[in-house]
């Protein structure tokens, strides 16, 4: 089955927030907390059912998050309404994220829309 880009489906970095005090792995000490807005600038309604993340280090390395729903809610969007939600990643060195989000309309179409790139730039003091 063919996914369409949803160009009317926009989505925001709101923010990008370095939180020190959360939990994070030894081998990934950097947390970082993203704030995302999905606008649906569409006439239709739309069902969020996934999300893919790709975060790629200075180093060359690459990590790729993807799954069911955004943070384990399957979200229906109305046309002119937004969803806003945050999370977050961990890194071992400064990385850019860019990936992906995945819809269906009521009328069973599978769309998609972009989601910018930015980047997790570990503070000088950290």
């Amino acid at each position: 089955m063919e996914i369409e880009e949803l160009v009317s489906l926009e989505v925001i970095v709101d923010d990008i927030i370095y939180m020190p005090t959360l939990e994070a792995p030894a081998d990934k000490p950097y947390p970082f907390v993203y704030f995302i807005t999905i606008k649906n600038n569409s006439s239709q309604e739309v069902k969020i059912v996934g999300r893919k993340w790709v975060i790629k280090g200075i180093n060359k390395d690459k990590t790729i998050v993807e799954g069911e729903g955004v943070v384990g809610q399957f979200p229906k969007i109305s046309s002119g309404a937004e969803f806003s939600y945050n999370s977050y990643h961990v890194i071992d060195n400064d990385s850019e994220v860019e990936g992906a989000f995945f819809g269906e309309t009521n009328d069973g179409v599978l769309v998609y829309s972009k989601i910018p790139k930015f980047e997790l730039s570990i503070p000088k003091w950290a």
